[in-house]
């Protein structure tokens, strides 16, 4: 692999969710033309226990043969889904949240799924999303629900830096997968729903004014964007609006934020409950 270049990352470690997550991420790395590494992080030196085979057991057995097989596989999928990827798998002694968290520093995405082996069946999100998306330094794409492969990339925009970054990249993976962006903008209030005069006049031209300043050069002007802004708390808005998404993507807050917050609430509700995957932007990335 070369080093020198940022790689997409993505979590493995066995479970169903989490292959999902390495197919998706053998397609960004397809569409970027950057390497894949397959993280699994490996817990069991933490507790102390043994690793390698028991006494009299199979060569082949043992927690730190299984995270081998785990990464091997994971490596198999995304070559059998992306051919042309260069692509490596790894062991990283470590929890899975900061093990991704401290991958994240040089990634150019971390994918991960929206749940793994540890998660409970009643959980919308397992702890791995929850724990790395409100720390990672660059986008996290978390793979969940079941995406309409047809549908448009949905994206809030609300004039934060957060949305603007979430604007610019919604519109580069409309491109990849030549698929329509709907641009979405929540307005609080129902005296400023539709037929309002002044929302008529003034939303189109703000969403209009977001898109060309995420696309300065026009390099995505033959996408197909839909822009609409409806009354009603933002997470509602666009739970609604993905509902034949393929992609979802959000900044990590907006306007409505606490400074000191790493994740708003749009951002939070969408990752619980998005029939898609979701993707989560900050202002910036590296």
């Amino acid at each position: 692999m070369d080093t020198d270049r940022a790689a997409i990352v993505v979590g493995a470690d066995g479970s169903a969710d989490a292959d999902r997550a390495v197919r998706q991420a053998a397609r960004e790395a397809s569409w970027r033309g950057l390497p894949l590494r397959v993280v699994h992080a490996f817990i069991w030196p933490l507790f102390n226990v043994p690793l390698g085979p028991p006494e009299g057991g199979p060569p082949e057995s043992g927690l730190r043969n299984e995270a081998n097989r785990i990464v091997e596989r994971a490596v198999e999928q995304a070559r059998a889904q992306e051919p042309g990827i260069d692509v490596v798998g790894v062991v990283v002694e470590g929890a899975a949240p900061p093990v991704l968290i401290g991958e994240a520093r040089t990634a150019e995405m971390i994918v991960v799924g929206s749940r793994g082996l540890g998660g409970f069946s009643g959980l919308l999100l397992g702890s791995v999303a929850v724990g790395v998306t409100p720390h990672a330094a660059c986008p996290v794409l978390v793979v969940r629900g079941e995406p309409v492969p047809r549908g448009p990339v949905v994206v809030g925009v609300d004039g934060s830096p957060h949305g603007d970054a979430a604007l610019a990249f919604a519109l580069q993976e409309a491109d990849w997968r030549q698929a329509a962006v709907r641009v979405v903008h929540a307005v609080a209030g129902p005296a400023l729903g539709p037929g309002s005069g002044e929302l008529d006049r003034a939303e189109p031209r703000l969403l209009a004014e977001a898109v060309k300043a995420a696309d300065p050069t026009a390099r995505h002007s033959g996408l197909t964007v839909e822009q609409v802004s409806l009354p009603g708390q933002p997470a509602a808005v666009l739970l609604d609006a993905a509902r034949d998404a393929q992609l979802v993507v959000v900044g990590a807050r907006g306007r409505g934020g606490f400074a000191g917050l790493l994740l708003g609430s749009v951002s939070h509700s969408l990752l619980h409950h998005a029939p898609c995957p979701v993707a989560v932007l900050r202002q910036t990335s590296n």
